[in-house]
């Protein structure tokens, strides 16, 4: 598939280790991308090059095959883009906004005003006495009335409440059937994992780890909890080649690592021995983020030791 949004290399030094460092990734045509981290990761960054709004120290960027710094015109020319921070003028209305950003455009206001209602928004009062989760509205009626082919989302659901932060996901996926491409950074991992095919992990300015949605979704490795009656029963389970990653003894607890090829022979040792109940713990992305984030410390904190 072709590549619609590339970063290659990026490479911006604050000093004191601020900045983003060897930024490295591709969003393919039609792809929903996730960039998920932390507040101060480097996210707003990497997406602030994208916009033209920066200039790299080492590396680079382009859309569509045009330079993000060197081009910035052709580029938004087909870009939505939300901010991380939404800024407004004071002096206007919400509509009067919209309406400025339409006549920039050049495009009518009925997809505005379809927007508008499907957000519950109604845009007549001034901006500077508009809540966040308003502004916020506003900010995705200017980013997608153009009907742009690429988005460009700065933790777009900032601010919403979750009724409007499920109709934003319901909106993503249709776009996404029409075929627009869209980057999304988030630290809001139910939000990342309902809308984007690929990941990247960013921290600390550098990417730490990628993964594909369906590597999650069909994880060949399931994890269960399970509650015995005894001690007994618990101890006898434990000496089966099963892996343990938890165990508490006082409650009777285990939690346990099954490849899908031992799940039948799983099964029928979990039935018997004296169990009170199985659960199977969903393996989700905030699961892999916090172990992949968690490892990652580990190996710091070993490397500072030395």
């Amino acid at each position: 598939m072709e590549n619609i949004i590339s970063v290659d290399n990026l490479t911006k030094d604050y000093g004191h280790g601020r900045g983003i460092f060897n930024v490295t990734f591709d969003v393919k045509k039609g792809e929903v991308f996730g960039f998920l981290g932390p507040n101060g990761a480097g996210k707003t960054t990497t997406i602030r090059h994208l916009l033209g709004f920066s200039r790299a120290a080492e590396g680079g960027c382009q859309i569509k095959g045009f330079d993000c710094w060197a081009e910035p015109k052709k580029v938004q020319e087909f870009l939505g883009y939300v901010p991380g921070e939404i800024a407004f003028p004071d002096g206007m209305s919400g509509w009067q906004f919209i309406k400025q950003i339409a006549q920039m455009r050049n495009v009518d206001l009925k997809k505005a005003q379809e927007l508008c209602d499907y957000f519950a928004l109604k845009p007549s009062g001034k901006l500077k006495r508009m809540s966040k989760g308003m502004k916020q509205k506003i900010a995705l009626v200017i980013a997608f009335m153009h009907d742009p082919e690429i988005l460009i989302l700065d933790e777009p659901t900032s601010g919403l409440d979750p009724l409007m932060q499920a109709k934003f996901c319901d909106l993503i996926a249709a776009e996404k059937a029409k075929g627009k491409t869209i980057l999304m950074s988030s630290h809001m991992f139910d939000e990342v994992e309902k809308t984007c095919d690929r990941v990247v992990i960013i921290k600390q300015g550098r990417l730490i780890a990628a993964v594909d949605m369906k590597e999650i979704e069909h994880k060949k490795e399931k994890e269960f909890e399970i509650k015995f009656k005894n001690k007994s029963d618990l101890e006898k389970f434990v000496k089966l080649k099963f892996k343990i990653t938890e165990k508490n003894l006082a409650k009777t607890r285990l939690k346990v690592q099954v490849h899908d090829s031992q799940i039948n022979e799983f099964l029928v040792q979990v039935g018997k021995h004296g169990v009170e109940y199985l659960s199977e713990i969903k393996f989700t992305l905030e699961k892999y983020f916090m172990d992949y984030y968690g490892a990652e410390q580990t190996k710091e904190e070993v490397q500072d030791a030395k």
